[in-house]
């Protein structure tokens, strides 16, 4: 039996958890709330791994604390590590049968991935999927509670995170028959003046990245209607008050039935959907073949909904 290297010394534990939920949370008070200490203490934990360190974790903005560079590199590792020591706990508690945390956008777990989750679970028996949604997606580095993220969109690369992407789509505007008619959106795309537009929070700029990839100018509309979440401004373009962009996987039994139109068509996303593990897993049969579902299930349609 090989003998095992002594590790080199670490930072303190506690230090790393305070730093950890300040990077995490954005501010002293919220990640005090979180480990149910008192703001002092988290300062003297950030004092102390900075001494240890020797150079600044973070910089003031104004009332804010912002990671340094260096601290953004560090505290994407220690997130990673975390989570790395939380899986390995929460399968040792476990026994001999896994849970996977998969954080999935809200709207996408509706739409498209709960219609399959029977075929998921089907193909990974030996694995509890537990679906998180998320409102706004962030990266698998800011969240070492989940195992895996699916994202939608351009991905960017982050250190110690592996992103394969697994699924297309087309996404473009769409409205009910009604209003496409009263608006004449058919005439060309300067007809959206008239019209309101309807984004949410979770996907802030998909009627700039349509204007962009479609090629037409941007339109100032009628009026601008925000929602917390995608899958709201969808459900606000089906009761006819605005118009809405839309991924072609969320909406495509609607425009089949009639129930919403799509006057200009759809843009391809070649982007399309990702899934994000750590770059550690990638190896694990487990992970493997939750990957070979997702590639499988995205070249296949959408089941029906039951009516």
């Amino acid at each position: 039996m090989s003998e095992r290297s002594p590790p080199q010394r670490l930072p303190p534990m506690n230090a790393l958890r305070a730093f950890d939920a300040v990077a995490r949370c954005g501010s002293i008070l919220k990640a005090a709330d979180e480990l149910g200490v008192v703001r002092g203490a988290i300062r003297q934990q950030l004092a102390v791994l900075e001494t240890f360190f020797g150079t600044a974790l973070f910089r003031r903005d104004g009332r804010r604390l912002v990671l340094t560079e260096k601290g953004r590199s560090f505290s994407d590792s220690v997130g990673i590590a975390f989570g790395i020591l939380a899986r390995a706990s929460a399968e040792l508690a476990a026994g001999k049968r896994r849970t996977f945390r998969l954080g999935v956008p809200s709207a996408f777990a509706v739409w498209w991935l709960m219609p399959r989750v029977a075929e998921l679970q089907a193909a990974l028996p030996d694995v509890d999927v537990d679906i998180i949604p998320m409102a706004t997606v962030e990266p698998l580095a800011r969240h070492p509670d989940l195992d895996a993220v699916i994202m939608g969109g351009e991905y960017r690369p982050a250190p110690d995170i592996t992103a394969i992407r697994f699924m297309e789509d087309e996404f473009g505007p769409v409205a009910t028959p009604d209003l496409a008619a009263r608006l004449d959106l058919t005439a060309g795309v300067e007809a959206l003046a008239g019209a309101v537009a309807l984004t949410s929070r979770s996907a802030p700029r998909l009627w700039d990245d349509w204007f962009a990839e479609s090629g037409h100018a941007p339109i100032r509309f009628a009026r601008n209607r925000e929602f917390e979440d995608l899958l709201l401004a969808i459900g606000a373009a089906r009761s006819g008050i605005g118009i809405a962009i839309a991924p072609r996987t969320a909406i495509g039994e609607e425009i089949d039935r009639g129930v919403l139109v799509a006057p200009y068509g759809f843009i391809r996303r070649p982007a399309g959907y990702s899934l994000s593990i750590r770059s550690g897993d990638a190896k694990d049969t487990a992970f493997a073949r939750l990957v070979d579902w997702l590639i499988a299930a995205g070249a296949r349609p959408i089941p029906p909904r039951a009516r």
